[in-house]
């Protein structure tokens, strides 16, 4: 069917350009087959039809939209610690002069500003955002990163220093005269009573009080800055509860001093902002640490090109200088930097970073090319497109706008805090009030309040989440697996779909020989023969006849051994010619002809192919995989199957999470005859091959309307999806750029991780539920003894502080060993 639609008509998935791709379905576009799957698909999916997919999309891309004189400008921001700072901070930026459109996510840290450059400056944007408390910067600022890292060390460093200070003077001055009969005879008692209550008592009160609002005002910065956050926003959060209670015990021991009263409770304030501080830090701690397992990730960003100047010279140029009409020369080994159309050379092209397709395709002039893909063989010379754009860039684009809008979720301790703040307020007040009416005096009902606020502060349960996500990092780590986002373990709790890549995730992504239906002694010349050729295809011939030869060296030297390597000298002793053509190689080995290749290679040198190898070449193509005929001495002897091999445990790996009711949809760039045999497997429910990155993220868009759901994937072009998918993992031998739009990365890269990443999650959320429970018995406890004022707020502190340990203490606990 022909389409005759403009050619600027976009694709009704992904937006890409159709170009008269003549792919059309009920009156709609396509850029693909696979993008029209997915939309014959997922527009009839249960309880959701087209007609509301597409106007939920719509909706979304209004709001999004950036209009033709603005720019959009993607920040780093630190100091984002839930849903409320999101909420406040596109509030504000969506509120300045000249911005259009404001998004933001705390579990990417990330902010994407649609603005008008003429009216509001990048550096403008930067400044309102962090004149709010957060600090705000280009992502690749590295320097305002360690900065902002080093800031938070200080503040740390300044709460413990100076909590040290004050619970010193605590413990050998103040704490005597409430427990002198226990610890110091009555002279020493006596002594330390009648010092605090003579007239140095009060600059002692008062050093100690200079001290603690450091600790308050330093240290609990991101504290209080949440809580005037919540209060702005009307959402009560934890960082809300611990403030009422750290700041209540400050503003009552700061009044005490003023009009003379002899107790002072600063070490409630100290004790209650270095615990919670203390606490998220060590979370924190752990994912930094965990991060580093993945230095040695590669990067395939291009960041410079040889251009080729008249006469024949090339010069090293910045992409950034690269313009349309620009030659590239590009040579074996490299990553083609920008898109564009080969006008000279011929080179098989590994395009598998950008398209997730798994066989190199042999490209010559008047072919199409696309940045970041690799030249394995050959050199070409590239002519730079007309939007001198890459293909890779549009991705990382695509994925920082994916991170930004990603909103993270409402944590479970800050929806307990929405209900348990007010009721703590009212109750407080109500206890205050009934003692003032009763005839209590002003100094005792103001004390009983201010209990009741101390042991009702969640200092417990403002542990709970962070040391419990911080033992599932912990465990995590030592697995081998690594978890960015703290919200991971509330995010994946109920997942609905599973969307596994192929090519590298499924797939091992190296082309391999999967079979070989040949003589082993005439396919040891071959590999020998193919050990001239730089062609991925020719390179896994050449392996495999090495690890047949010789296991040993093999797997020292990664099955890359003298056959593989062109200046071997053992290969070349025993090849007398050799010439490589578009579509195979010849040549001379221990005195026999070989010809290893494509059939039309062996049509064009007149050489027989018998019916039976004919058949055996159709069926392996028709299945995805790559088939090589080998010949000797005029006639083709045998095929030699090359694919990309299925990872060790695949099938165990979809059972598990199938058995689980969790519905399993494989996604690839891949051509569907290379699915073949994974559409086979029980456990699978669907398969979307042949769909291009920017159509992976749609896909998992038009899912996510339906449920909860997870993408699973390894390369570059999994990014986007990776980035949209509500919890996204991605393999540590991928590319860097499909880390950093995952939440979780598996350094092992054994994809049987996966399944334990759900049962890591799991735990830690139930390790969760069992802390905010214990802290919750707590306040069931000590609230009613401290209204019936049978507590002191120094009995408050103490019963806090051994509320704390029990849940450190059942933090600490394996989460797997349940």
């Amino acid at each position: 069917m022909t389409s005759s639609h403009p050619t600027d008509r976009t694709c009704t998935l992904c937006d890409l350009p159709v170009e008269n791709s003549g792919v059309v379905a009920d009156g709609e576009a396509f850029c693909c087959v696979g993008c029209r799957e997915v939309y014959d698909v997922l527009g009839d999916v249960d309880d959701v039809t087209a007609e509301d997919v597409r106007q939920a999309r719509d909706a979304s891309e209004d709001k999004r939209v950036c209009p033709p004189d603005h720019e959009t400008t993607f920040l780093e921001v630190d100091g984002m610690y839930c849903a409320t700072c999101e909420a406040f901070i596109e509030s504000v930026a969506s509120a300045t002069d000249g911005v259009s459109n404001a998004s933001s996510s705390y579990v990417t840290d990330t902010a994407r500003i649609d603005h008008d450059p003429d009216r509001v400056t990048a550096d403008d944007l930067k400044e309102v955002i962090s004149k709010l408390g957060y600090s705000a910067y280009d992502r690749d600022d590295t320097f305002r990163r360690r900065q902002a890292d080093n800031w938070e060390m200080g503040r740390i460093a300044v709460g413990v220093l100076m909590g040290m200070m004050v619970m010193f003077q605590y413990i050998v001055i103040i704490y005597p005269t409430y427990f002198g009969g226990l610890f110091y005879d009555e002279r020493t008692t006596e002594f330390f009573t009648q010092a605090l209550s003579s007239a140095i008592a009060t600059p002692f009160y008062i050093g100690i009080g200079v001290l603690t609002t450091i600790v308050l005002a330093v240290t609990g910065k991101p504290i209080l800055q949440g809580a005037y956050v919540s209060v702005r926003t009307r959402s009560p959060n934890m960082d809300l509860l611990v403030t009422i209670a750290a700041g209540s015990a400050w503003l009552y021991s700061t009044l005490s001093i003023i009009v003379g009263g002899d107790h002072i409770y600063y070490d409630v304030t100290v004790a209650i902002i270095v615990i919670v501080t203390v606490g998220s830090y060590y979370e924190s701690s752990l994912k930094r640490a965990a991060t580093e397992r993945l230095s040695d990730l590669t990067t395939v960003q291009v960041d410079e090109a040889r251009r080729l100047l008249e006469g024949g010279d090339t010069e090293d140029v910045s992409v950034e200088e690269l313009a349309p009409g620009d030659r590239l020369l590009v040579r074996a080994g490299e990553r083609i930097p920008i898109d564009g159309r080969i006008v000279d050379g011929e080179a098989a092209i590994d395009e598998a970073v950008v398209t997730g397709e798994s066989l190199p395709t042999t490209k010559s002039a008047g072919d199409d090319v696309v940045g970041g893909s690799l030249v394995s063989d050959g050199a070409i010379t590239v002519r730079v497109s007309t939007d001198a754009t890459s293909t890779l860039d549009r991705i990382t684009e695509l994925v920082w706008d994916f991170q930004s809008g990603a909103h993270g979720i409402q944590k479970l301790a800050d929806r307990l805090a929405t209900i348990f703040v007010p009721l703590v307020l009212v109750l407080a007040t109500v206890v205050t009030a009934l003692y003032l009416v009763f005839g209590a005096s002003l100094s005792v009902a103001l004390l009983v309040g201010l209990t009741v606020l101390i042991v009702s502060c969640p200092c417990a349960l403002g542990l709970a989440t962070p040391l419990a996500v911080a033992a599932g990092i912990r465990d995590a780590l030592e697995r081998s697996i690594v978890v960015f986002d703290d919200s991971v373990f509330e995010r994946i709790r109920t997942a609905d779909t599973v969307v596994f890549d192929k090519t590298g995730t499924l797939t091992t992504g190296d082309m391999a020989v999967v079979d070989a239906d040949l003589d082993a002694d005439l396919l040891e010349k071959a590999a020998v023969l193919e050990g001239r050729s730089a062609h991925p295809i020719g390179t896994a011939i050449a392996a495999e006849g090495r690890t047949d030869g010789d296991e040993s060296a093999a797997v020292t030297d990664g099955g890359e051994g003298a056959l593989a390597d062109p200046d071997s000298a053992a290969g070349d002793d025993r090849i007398e010619r050799f010439e490589s053509h578009r579509n195979g190689v010849s040549g001379v080995v221990d005195g026999l002809e070989l010809l290893v290749g494509h059939p039309n290679l062996f049509d064009d040198r007149g050489w027989t192919v018998p019916v039976e190898i004919s058949r055996r070449v159709h069926a392996e193509r028709d299945a995805g995989q790559v088939p090589v005929v080998v010949g000797a001495d005029g006639a083709a002897a045998g095929v030699v199957v090359v694919g990309d091999r299925l990872r060790d445990g695949w099938d165990e790996t979809l059972s598990a999470i199938s058995e689980s009711g969790t519905e399993v949809i494989v996604l690839t760039g891949d051509d569907a005859r290379a699915t073949t045999k994974i559409r086979e497997h029980p456990s699978v429910d669907r398969v979307f091959a042949g769909v291009p990155p920017e159509g992976k993220a749609e896909t998992v868009e038009r899912l996510k309307r339906t449920g909860q759901t997870i993408m699973v994937g390894d390369g570059t072009n999994d990014a986007p999806a990776l980035a949209a998918a509500d919890l996204g993992i991605a393999l540590g031998g991928g590319t860097a750029m499909a880390v950093d739009a995952a939440d979780v990365a598996l350094v092992d890269d054994d994809l049987g991780s996966v399944a334990t990443v759900f049962e890591l999650a799991r735990a830690t959320d139930r390790r969760i539920k069992t802390n905010i429970g214990w802290a919750f018995c707590y306040n069931g406890i000590a609230i009613p003894l401290a209204i019936t004022g049978l507590l002191n707020p120094l009995f408050a502190a103490l019963a806090m502080g051994a509320s704390s340990i029990l849940v450190v203490t059942n933090s600490s606990r394996a989460l797997l060993d349940e």
